[in-house]
């Protein structure tokens, strides 16, 4: 290589440690991937929430469940909250039907999240949308315990309300809507409720992002959190939902370790181009090319098949039953190891004997041979005749009888 080729791969090499060095010392960008799962310390995870309701129901157990609501609620013994959070839940019809059991015994579930649909209990909520970008959200309760306090929410999310709820059984506890510059409430819905079924009830709320890390940790949020959660029973265990979650609670590839920290990555990063660039140098330096050898053809049975031709073409009848019968006393010789001096009898014994064919057949087939070897020319039947018995005596060696 010359001068000016490592010239050039010095300022590569300078330029990939630059951009390593650069992206190492970047600072981590924020996740702001909406998980909703309890160990998850990103800002939509629910951490807190977790560490927090512990403290607020301290007299009850809170329970972690796992596995689906229609598994779990398969024993009719369970009592407590069922309690959800996620930005999107999708209840099947028998799943459902088994909530509204477990509530018609005298349990209540709570559901928070971004738009539901149940056509079972007549409920129906659609986005609600501000009419100007300078516009705020707020939240209100309607109970007068919380002296009509209201609260916002800085960052994009889906605002979604009820449009349709059954009004006989249904006690709305929460609306939202925007405001703008002036103070003017521009949009106003429903968007937390309370539905009797039975001896239970089921609470719908459509903002799961207030019991978000990032809602929590951030005044007067707090709050806003703590009164939703004034409305759960504090006489019944809380059955904390960990099935229906955007995110994973467990990682699923141990690349992750690996990715999650910037170090590392970038460590993985170098060994990667490392392999590349010895691939690239190193490769090249010692593979060759390896020319392909096209191996020669045998052209054996193309010969043989040439000159039988010309023979039979030229009526040499006699000259390729001599070679036939040539070839046969070789063969005799070769594979059943009987000299070929003397054709009589005993040879038509040993011939029988060790080839497994009858002395008649061996007899008849040596004398044949003999009668055309007196002849001068033979005819193509004669000829054939000959082939035919040569290749039985042979395929009764191979075969047997």
């Amino acid at each position: 290589m010359d001068k000016k080729g490592k010239i050039y791969i010095g300022v590569f090499f300078m330029l990939v440690l630059g951009l390593i060095f650069l992206e190492a010392t970047k600072k981590k960008p924020i996740n702001w991937f909406p998980s909703y799962v309890s160990t998850h310390k990103i800002p939509y995870g629910t951490f807190v929430l977790k560490e927090e309701i512990n403290k607020l129901f301290s007299s009850v157990e809170i329970e972690n469940i796992k596995i689906p609501p229609y598994s779990y609620l398969e024993d009719t013994t369970h009592i407590g909250t069922y309690f959800f959070v996620d930005e999107a839940i999708n209840f099947g019809n028998a799943e459902f039907l088994h909530l509204m059991k477990f509530v018609e015994r005298g349990n209540e579930v709570f559901i928070s999240t971004h738009g539901m649909n149940i056509d079972t209990l007549n409920f129906e909520t659609e986005r609600l949308v501000s009419k100007n970008l300078d516009e705020k959200v707020f939240f209100k309760f309607k109970n007068k315990v919380f002296k009509g306090k209201e609260y916002s929410f800085d960052r994009p999310f889906i605002n979604q309300v009820f449009t349709k709820i059954d009004t006989l059984n249904t006690t709305v506890l929460g609306i939202t809507g925007y405001v703008n510059a002036a103070n003017e409430r521009t949009e106003e819905g429903i968007n937390f409720v309370k539905f009797s079924y039975g001896k239970g009830n089921f609470y719908f709320h459509t903002f799961p992002e207030v019991f978000t890390n990032y809602a929590i940790l951030k005044s007067p949020n707090q709050q806003h959190t703590a009164n939703i959660l004034s409305y759960l029973r504090d006489d019944l265990p809380i059955l904390w939902d960990s099935y229906y979650k955007t995110g994973k609670s467990k990682i699923s590839s141990p690349i992750y370790y690996l990715l999650n920290s910037k170090y590392l990555k970038w460590a993985y990063y170098m060994v990667l181009i490392g392999v590349l660039f010895f691939v690239i140098f190193e490769g090249k330096r010692k593979q060759r090319s390896i020319p392909i050898i096209t191996p020669l053809k045998n052209q054996t049975i193309d010969f043989t098949r040439t000159i039988a031709n010309m023979y039979f073409e030229q009526q040499k009848h006699k000259n390729i039953a001599e070679h036939k019968i040539s070839y046969l006393l070789e063969f005799v010789r070769t594979n059943l190891h009987i000299p070929t001096i003397s054709i009589d009898a005993t040879f038509y014994k040993y011939v029988a004997s060790r080839s497994g064919s009858s002395y008649e057949n061996v007899e008849k087939l040596f004398q044949y041979c003999e009668q055309i070897h007196l002849k001068n020319q033979i005819t193509d039947e004669e000829l054939i005749t000959l082939n035919k018995m040569i290749e039985k005596f042979k395929k009764t060696i191979q075969y047997g009888k």
